[in-house]
């Protein structure tokens, strides 16, 4: 019962789902954060979730099903460096789309810039390491609650500090429950993803 829980936890919190997490918050939790305006940014929202989560996914099953990537839970090292490369492929590519709307808040493409950088550097690492991809995701949502929080008065940071190091908490758990990380690597990921997360959206936001 409890591996079967820590197979949810995973799946529904997978890395994906980051970004759009990240953007939810950007857009409808600190509204002061970007000069989006309100008729825009559902639109914006549905492209940051079709292109980083639903567009990879898609083509995540279908390298699964090809036969390319032996299981979508990518235990082995090998399994991982295709989908993390599609990956951050699709995320430059957002990215430079974005950059192109002239009309648009740079802070939207700049923001989503941060992610596919720290995704470019995970798929490096993923190279000779397996650094936990989905304690970095979740390392980078609490680095942007903590920034927010510093950086807009406003915005009440109390809960969903909280709730992004309750989070943390049981998605590394789940991990670790599925022996699909050691502690190192699900450490390293964290501290990875929120260290770096930390200091270049400060830095967007000074």
């Amino acid at each position: 019962m409890g591996r079967i829980l820590a197979l949810i936890v995973t799946i529904v919190f997978q890395p994906l789902i980051m970004p759009t997490l990240v953007f939810g918050l950007i857009l409808f939790g600190v509204p002061e954060a970007s000069s989006v305006p309100t008729e825009f940014k559902l639109r914006i929202f549905y492209l940051i979730l079709l292109s980083t989560l639903v567009i990879p996914m898609i083509t995540i099953i279908g390298l699964r099903l090809s036969g390319t990537v032996k299981s979508l839970h990518m235990a082995e090292l090998k399994d991982r460096l295709i989908p993390f490369s599609v990956t951050s492929l699709y995320f430059l590519m957002t990215v430079y789309f974005m950059s192109q709307i002239g009309e648009l808040d740079p802070i939207m493409w700049q923001s989503l810039a941060v992610i596919a950088g720290v995704v470019v550097v995970l798929t490096i690492v993923t190279l000779f390491w397996k650094m936990s991809a989905h304690m970095t995701g979740v390392g980078g949502v609490l680095a942007l609650v903590v920034v927010f929080g510093m950086k807009f008065p406003n915005f009440s940071a109390l809960y969903p500090l909280l709730l992004s190091i309750v989070l943390a908490g049981i998605i590394g758990t789940a991990r670790l429950a599925l022996d699909a990380h050691r502690p190192l690597e699900i450490y390293v990921g964290m501290a990875y993803g929120f260290v770096s997360c930390f200091v270049l959206y400060f830095w967007l936001w000074s």
